[in-house]
């Protein structure tokens, strides 16, 4: 069921909790009619108790590493005192996480050798709709590599894909019913898609600490209508049956932040007072502006076809684009490139614990999905809307597709700016009098007809 290491055995604790998973997800299934468990059981309990006889389509790492936030002003805290920047930070870095890290296709060395190297956001990724004439399963496994920098910690991860619909509780990531992957372990989940849109992940243990820290990161579905030629489009959101939902280009838009305290707190020992809480720091795809901006890291255009990989050295470590060393482990950009005419699907995910609301101006966007939902009545009724600012709050989702506009024939592009519209978040509580900085803000930049060439890969 799990990979455990040599000198690992397991505790009575862990071996009752294990058990009595298997037993939930073997009931669970039982109580299901026959001819709906084929139907709804996201895997046989065979394949389950099997996980090492099928190999992944991709294989995360949890563990803690380090980001960069801007430095000035420094923040502090009435009890801590100085909490940003940390003064335990490596160079270049300022703020200690928690996250995870795509390691697909790493050897065991290479793998063990990215412990407290998480990236923030976690790395995005994506998998096709479960269709039945042609079934397979998508596999995703989760090794734990612990915490570098709290080696008193046995913290436990797991990926819980939000709103994702599971059956059987096994492969949800929520620990209480499901399985926890402890340091040195590693587990197999296992999926069948069967409804498209705009998801995300997150760690489901200690949640608001873990999701907090920087476990989570966006995931879609991609439809079967995928790939059809449908009302002039050949990619799409949902499965809309007349191109409604079509589009040449899409970016994902993930929204987190980051208190300070917190995030001290956990790299000094300490406990933070949740009800203190506040957002000194929102972020966007784990980055603020302008670092919004700056390119991706390199990619590695070879590797999986289910994840925006980061290209890696010989020991499996970011690499980075010269003069952006500081976002090593911040690889996903924020801006959004198009040529006129084109229609640019922004696909909005919140894993903050506040209400975002992204402006784009001078551009209307179409709501054309919500929390992996088409805008449809139940009685089919298209219930789509056109709308400026697009609000969404914590865990929820929204797909919105906006047409670029003709470009103004001067200048390589033209540009609009996305933005959250609440000034304090769009500006990180910046205090009065000091340099403005950070901020979840980032641009559209729209081309000349035929510039860019046709996209392969989200975000790029």
């Amino acid at each position: 069921m799990t990979n455990r290491s040599a000198n690992q055995s397991p505790s009575r604790r862990r071996f009752f909790k294990m058990a009595g998973g298997v037993t939930v997800a073997a009931a669970g299934m039982g109580i299901v009619p026959y001819p709906l468990k084929k139907l709804l059981g996201p895997v046989s309990m065979s394949e389950a108790r099997a996980q090492t006889a099928y190999p992944p389509d991709l294989f995360y790492a949890g563990t803690d590493g380090w980001i960069s936030l801007p430095k000035s002003p420094s923040i502090t805290s009435p009890a801590l005192g100085l909490v940003h920047p940390d003064v335990l930070a490596p160079p270049l870095f300022s703020t200690y996480i928690f996250g995870f890290r795509n390691v697909t296709g790493m050897t065991d060395t290479q793998r063990a050798n990215q412990k407290n190297k998480a990236q923030h956001s976690a790395p995005m990724f994506w998998v096709n709709q479960f269709n039945p004439a042609a079934p397979k399963d998508f596999r995703l496994q989760l090794t734990n590599l612990g915490l570098a920098l709290r080696p008193d910690l046995f913290d436990a991860h797991t990926i819980h894909w939000h709103g994702f619909r599971n059956v059987i509780t096994f492969f949800d990531g929520e620990p209480t019913g499901s399985v926890a992957v402890t340091a040195g372990r590693t587990f197999q989940y296992v999926y069948r898609p069967r409804d498209p849109g705009t998801y995300m992940f997150h760690c489901h243990v200690e949640d608001v600490e873990h999701v907090h820290m920087g476990m989570n990161g966006p995931v879609f579905v991609r439809p079967l209508q995928n790939g059809q030629a449908v009302g002039g489009f050949t990619k799409f959101a949902y499965n809309d049956g007349n191109g409604a939902t079509g589009y040449h280009r899409e970016f994902a838009m993930f929204c987190s932040e980051v208190w300070a305290d917190s995030h001290w707190a956990d790299a000094h020992i300490q406990l933070p007072e949740w009800s203190d809480y506040r957002a000194d720091f929102v972020l966007l795809n784990g980055r603020v502006y302008p670092d919004t901006l700056a390119p991706n890291s390199p990619l590695n255009l070879a590797s999986s076809t289910n994840s925006l990989n980061v290209q890696t050295d010989q020991n499996g470590d970011l690499m980075v684009t010269p003069g952006f060393e500081h976002l090593q482990f911040q690889p996903l950009s924020a801006l959004v490139t198009c040529n006129a005419g084109e229609r640019v699907l922004l696909r909005f995910a919140n894993l903050g614990f506040r209400e975002s609301a992204m402006t784009l101006t001078g551009i209307k966007m179409k709501i054309v999905g919500k929390d992996a939902t088409p805008m449809k009545g139940r009685d089919g009724t298209d219930t789509s809307y056109e709308a400026s600012t697009v609000s969404f709050g914590a865990g929820e989702s929204v797909d919105a597709i906006f047409i670029a506009p003709a470009h103004s024939g001067t200048g390589a592009y033209d540009t609009y700016v996305l933005y959250d519209r609440a000034y304090e978040r769009s500006n990180n509580l910046a205090a009065a009098g000091t340099a403005k900085y950070g901020g979840r803000r980032t641009e559209v930049r729209v081309y000349p007809v035929g510039t860019l060439p046709s996209q392969t890969l989200p975000n790029t």
